[in-house]
């Protein structure tokens, strides 16, 4: 519990994405959610207004950008302005999931980087500060010329499986540049890693089969990755690891974007069992006895503590 010295210049509001999470946050904190009203116009405009005073205070705004993300986006844009209108000393914005991430270089010609622009606007509109967890792309935090705290859910992810107690456990790359993420959770687990090796034709990038790079057989795979989107990678790759002998598959994710048909090819995988933090909301049509979901909560809410004080954030990158 904190003190009300510690917090007396500290506020934090959420807006529509993920207001559980927010409400988890302030109940670790020991302070209470910020007054504001979200409403929209009949024609879909965003009208807000800030219920108290914020005057010369460090302000935390809790919002992820998921789906619909430009609706989300949106009111983050606003919120901010309304803050910076307001007088508040610092506006910290505490994005769990920062959408757009994927898009943080040219693929192609004529294509946008989307992740810059979105860092751009933060900016623009008058954010102090991006606390985040695992960003897709962590060349992203260079795109920003204010402080960003990436957190990360590791430790959440690992102890959820070393409490399950599981045998012969191999820790699965869905591809090669999932690599560094899968041996962060093989260092905690002390279990080796393999790879999901997808091969593509010469002329056509689309996927032609999977491979499997590592030991298999007879051990409990865990497919690691930061987003499970339309779920179409693990289930593939969950298949492919039990033909090539795994006993069991699982699979963890940060991010549960989980768009259709993602629920529905999970449930009908080998899949033993998803793992997703709760950075994004899901609706009740995306609980399901197959997908289990950690809190991030106290995570964030020792982040932000750290950040209102002063202090290190570096132990909690890992």
């Amino acid at each position: 519990m904190t003190t009300n010295r510690e917090v007396s210049k500290m506020k934090i509001f959420t807006l529509n994405s993920n207001a559980d999470l927010a409400h988890e946050i302030t109940d670790k904190i020991g302070v209470k959610m910020g007054k504001s009203i979200i409403k929209r116009f009949s024609d879909g405009e965003v009208q807000m207004n800030i219920e108290e005073t914020i005057r010369g205070c460090d302000t935390y705004l809790v919002q992820s950008t998921s789906e619909p993300g430009n609706e989300y986006l949106m009111e983050l844009l606003i919120m901010i302005d309304a803050l910076k209108r307001a007088s508040a000393k610092t506006i910290n914005i505490v994005m769990p999931y920062y959408g757009y991430a994927r898009q943080d270089r040219k693929a192609r010609s004529r294509e946008p980087i989307t992740a810059k622009l979105i860092a751009n606007l933060l900016e623009a509109a008058g954010a102090s500060r991006v606390i985040s967890v695992d960003l897709h792309a962590p060349q992203v935090q260079g795109f920003f010329n204010i402080p960003v705290d990436q957190l990360n859910a590791n430790a959440i992810m690992s102890n959820y499986f070393l409490e399950k107690k599981l045998e012969d456990v191999v820790i699965v790359a869905p591809e090669n540049a999932g690599s560094l993420r899968a041996r962060r959770l093989a260092n905690k687990l002390d279990a080796p890693i393999a790879f999901i090796d997808k091969q593509r034709g010469v002329d056509d990038p689309s996927v032609q089969g999977l491979n499997i790079i590592g030991e298999i057989e007879g051990k409990t795979a865990i497919i690691i990755d930061d987003i499970i989107d339309t779920a179409r990678t693990i289930t593939a790759g969950a298949s492919a690891l039990m033909q090539f002998g795994a006993k069991e598959v699982y699979a963890c994710s940060t991010h549960g974007v989980l768009s259709e048909p993602a629920v529905d090819r999970i449930q009908a995988s080998p899949l033993k069992e998803v793992v997703i933090t709760n950075s994004i909301y899901q609706s009740e049509e995306k609980r399901t006895n197959k997908i289990t979901t950690l809190s991030i909560g106290s995570l964030l809410a020792e982040g932000i503590m750290r950040v209102h004080h002063d202090e290190s954030v570096s132990t909690l990158f890992d």
